[in-house]
């Protein structure tokens, strides 16, 4: 395992999550409690993604953008996006990392990288810096695609089959990932997911988003093959620390505009865990079909609803649905999630 003997405060890191929020967030948050241990953070961001931040600092962390060539068309399948990506940030994070170094008395020593980006490792050794891989997601759901990619799980699943697998319980088909339908192994979705394992016997240091009370049996598992560290979860520090008060985080400091004062306010007229919460993240696009039956539904349930619907989606809509619904729900752009579950609304 890679080590580093320097004290905090001359120790400068880069941060490259994937540019969607649901990768960027849970980044950020981590990078605040890094900031909030005197280490020195940088958050780098795409072009395209610096242009919608509603702020260019967060406390002490500077934030850099890299071209993305959003100018250019835009593909709008995955994987054109993808390799539009690895494109920019093989240009982009080579001339940064060059630029620290002329300009920053202490240059980036380290790079802490989305998962989903294993290909950013190789660019990291290449500029002379320690590569960290961050899962956003839990030991045990990393665990499975691990042993997706390595064969132990055969695609697709016949399911009469049980799954048994290091410290693990025995899993029926309906407890694995929704890989299970992607049976192609050119699939971009599969190969994303699977793709983060290709070269984790070289990464420097590994980080996951959980911690070990919470999956003591995987995590040893994981730790005996590679230097992993479990430091979640992150999530704001009002929620996670309250005793780390630097000012970076204390009201979630989302990189985005959130319209967190209409949406806590609508909330908190509510009655306590009476809303119902639907959100299809930050990349999936349903159909017109799905989202109609999504909306005919919680018309039925008649529940109070809170439904996260991005800008670019909003057309999906059934006719008159949002007028419909007004009495009964909220449709918003995005939710501060956190605040909504610890505060018990939803």
């Amino acid at each position: 395992m890679a080590t580093i003997d320097i004290s905090p405060s001359k120790i400068h890191i880069l941060a490259f999550p994937f540019p969607a929020k649901g990768h960027i967030n849970p980044m950020l948050h981590l990078c605040n409690r890094l900031s909030a241990k005197d280490f020195r953070v940088t958050l780098i961001t795409t072009a395209s993604i610096f242009k919608s931040a509603k702020t260019k600092a967060i406390g002490s962390i500077k934030i850099e953008c890299i071209p993305d060539d959003s100018d250019e068309p835009v593909e709008e399948d995955l994987k054109g996006f993808l390799a539009r990506l690895r494109a920019a940030a093989s240009r982009g994070l080579e001339e940064l990392v060059e630029k620290c170094r002329k300009t920053d008395p202490y240059p980036p020593r380290i790079v802490i990288y989305d998962s989903t980006m294993p290909w950013i490792l190789n660019l990291a050794h290449r500029v002379g810096l320690h590569g960290a891989s961050f899962f956003t997601q839990s030991c045990a759901v990393c665990a499975l695609y691990y042993h997706m990619d390595q064969g132990t799980i055969q695609l697709p699943l016949d399911k009469s089959v049980t799954v048994k697998l290091p410290s693990m319980p025995a899993l029926e088909s309906n407890d694995l990932p929704d890989l299970q339908y992607f049976p192609d192994p050119d699939n971009v979705i599969t190969r994303t997911l699977l793709d983060q394992f290709s070269n984790i016997d070289k990464v420097d240091f590994i980080l996951f988003n959980t911690f070990e009370e919470l999956e003591d049996e995987v995590a040893t598992w994981m730790a005996e093959r590679w230097p992993i560290k479990t430091v979640g979860p992150t999530a704001p520090l009002l929620f996670v620390d309250k005793r780390l008060e630097n000012g970076n985080d204390q009201q979630g400091n989302y990189l985005f505009e959130t319209n967190a004062e209409a949406c806590l306010k609508w909330l908190d007229e509510r009655e306590t865990c009476s809303v119902v919460y639907v959100s299809f993240g930050s990349i999936a696009a349903p159909g017109e079909d799905q989202i109609e039956e999504v909306a005919e539904a919680l018309l039925r349930s008649n529940c109070k609803f809170l439904w996260v619907v991005r800008e670019e989606e909003e057309s999906k809509l059934p006719k008159n649905f949002k007028s419909e619904s007004s009495e009964q729900g909220l449709i918003i752009n995005w939710c501060p999630q956190l605040e909504a579950i610890v505060f018990n609304w939803v």
